[in-house]
């Protein structure tokens, strides 16, 4: 289940009539602007309840778990319109549950990081790298999350090839499928490809990190290391909070994960110059530890 991204549970959302039936031509809505926070504050509430319990659930499954009671707020107001009249939907109650509850992920587990920070395609990135724990998702579930940011990922795919489409799936794309090869020609370098790595500053700090990986990959540390320094990477805290939020989303087996190590932890970290807690390496340390013993 964890490579579909889909939920390992299912929930059934049940409504019920009122006690009380209400005289249509009497009802006094509720202002969207009144009951927004409501919605978020149940939103966030079911979610660290999830979080607390224990229970080994996707992130996804959290993210679900906070639509019943976000609705029992909405339905208790209902109807709901916003500042001109205008009736408002169910569903942006779960947008707003949706995009709460992803703040409460953040939170949770992206170490000392404010994503808010990040240019809107980074986030939007790494967000469904850490929401999905994978690279292949639902479409809808990829363009509500961009909705929730600012980012219409439809508008934002040919220019920036971060996902692709298949089927009715997003496929996030690595390095690879975003940089042209510095070990070509420029002229015979793809044009497809979004990302010179020759080019000295870059429109998306997720674009910049790519290059780097890709240089790093292609070229080895020591080209790297004057690579980082010609464009202010080593002072540059968009640059370092978006390898620091790769390093802590993306699958350890994923070769991005790997080159975004290499990158922290090498010679080159004395340029990045990264703080990470204990735990980021932690598996990997225990995997190598584990490969070590297994050779001798």
């Amino acid at each position: 289940m964890r490579n579909s991204a889909s939920a390992d549970s299912t929930l059934l959302l049940t409504g019920r009539k009122p006690h009380e039936e209400q005289d249509p031509d009497n009802v006094v809505p509720t202002l969207w602007s009144d009951v927004e926070a409501d919605t978020r504050a149940a939103a966030k509430e079911a979610a660290r309840d999830l979080l607390e319990s224990g229970i080994s659930l996707t992130k996804t499954d959290v993210i679900i778990s906070a639509f019943g009671p976000t609705l029992r707020v909405f339905a208790d107001a209902y109807p709901v319109v916003d500042d001109e009249d205008e009736e408002v939907p169910p569903r942006k109650a779960l947008e707003t549950a949706r995009e709460a509850v992803t703040q409460i992920l953040v939170d949770e587990y992206l170490e000392g990081m404010d994503v808010d920070t990040l240019d809107d395609v980074t986030e939007w990135y790494v967000l469904c790298w850490l929401v999905h724990e994978s690279e292949t998702f639902s479409y809808d579930d990829g363009r509500q999350l961009g909705l929730g940011i600012g980012v219409d990922i439809d508008e934002i795919k040919r220019s920036t090839k971060t996902w692709r489409k298949s089927r009715g799936d997003i496929s996030l794309r690595g390095h690879e499928g975003r940089v042209q090869n510095i070990n070509e020609k420029p002229e015979d370098r793809s044009n497809r490809l979004p990302i010179d790595p020759d080019d000295l500053s870059f429109p998306r700090s997720l674009d910049a990190v790519h290059a780097a990986m890709h240089v790093y990959d292609k070229k080895g540390e020591t080209v790297t290391l004057e690579w980082l320094r010609e464009r202010n990477y080593d002072t540059d805290s968009q640059f370092k909070a978006t390898l620091k939020a790769l390093l802590q989303v993306l699958p350890k087996n994923h070769e991005d994960w790997e080159l975004a190590r290499d990158l922290a932890v090498g010679r080159t970290s004395d340029v990045l110059d990264l703080d990470f807690g204990p735990n980021i390496f932690a598996d990997d340390r225990e995997d190598t530890s584990q490969q070590s013993l297994e050779e001798f």
